[in-house]
């Protein structure tokens, strides 16, 4: 297995001097991902723009009430901003609904004993960061609904990989996890569909390899209709 790339994203991969053509150069793994063409790239492109409106519009009174209720429980933003790694590892900032406290980021090290997975994710099932809205929201996914805006900005596709944090990816201990990144990342794919933090990583990470090695129109719309189902059920979402 060739040997396991720089542990700091965000820094060029020591000895590296030339990345493909495709790839930011702040990507030290570029190397690992692969070349994927999309055959539906304009179908898949245009299905991201018309649905995140849609959902936007249908959704925007929900959106609303959600707001409020974080605002009346807790002080601080509405909006939770995070570095996420897109698709060739290219940064961008995810938005969600905050469904922690205002310090939850400075308190994870704090409570790392307690993580509840191994590899590059870290879930606690009763995270004593979140709030009672929160934990609401995250068991129906209604968390995610601001990254529909990152859809329509070009960050995000409805449908891919689930995007990640560079201190997560840091964590990756084998290099074909590095291929998820050869498409766009998404809101949805199969590791939400089939059980999300129930899986382990590593399953995760072959569902997500699994994807890039059969991405279609058909694929993207399968697991679009079978997201509704999983949401509702709440089942691994926490």
């Amino acid at each position: 297995m060739a040997s396991r790339p720089s542990s700091t994203v965000l820094e060029p991969a020591a000895g590296k001097t030339t990345l493909r053509p495709h790839a930011p150069e702040c990507s030290p793994f570029a190397e690992y991902i692969p070349e994927v063409r999309i055959p539906h790239a304009f179908w898949k492109r245009l299905i991201d723009i018309l649905g995140a409106s849609l959902a936007l519009i249908i959704l925007s009174p929900v959106m609303l009430i959600i707001a409020l209720l974080i605002r009346l429980e807790s002080p601080g933003p509405v909006l939770f901003r995070q570095i996420r790694l897109g698709r060739y590892g290219k940064p961008f900032i995810m938005y969600k609904f905050r469904s922690m406290r205002c310090n939850a980021q400075e308190l994870q090290p704090l409570i790392m004993h307690m993580n509840e997975k191994q590899g590059g994710a870290f879930k606690i099932r009763h995270d004593p960061r979140m709030t009672r809205v929160g934990r609401f929201i995250r068991k129906y996914s209604l968390d995610e609904l601001p990254q529909l805006f990152n859809v329509l900005k070009g960050d995000l596709s409805l449908v891919g990989p689930r995007a990640m944090a560079p201190y997560d990816v840091n964590r990756f201990d084998k290099v074909e996890y590095y291929t998820r990144f050869a498409v766009p990342q998404g809101c949805t794919g199969l590791w939400q569909v089939s059980g999300r933090s129930n899986l382990t990583f590593d399953e995760w990470m072959r569902l997500d390899i699994y994807y890039v090695e059969n991405i279609s129109l058909g694929l993207d719309l399968q697991i679009l209709l079978r997201t509704i189902p999983a949401i509702l059920k709440g089942d691994g979402a926490y």
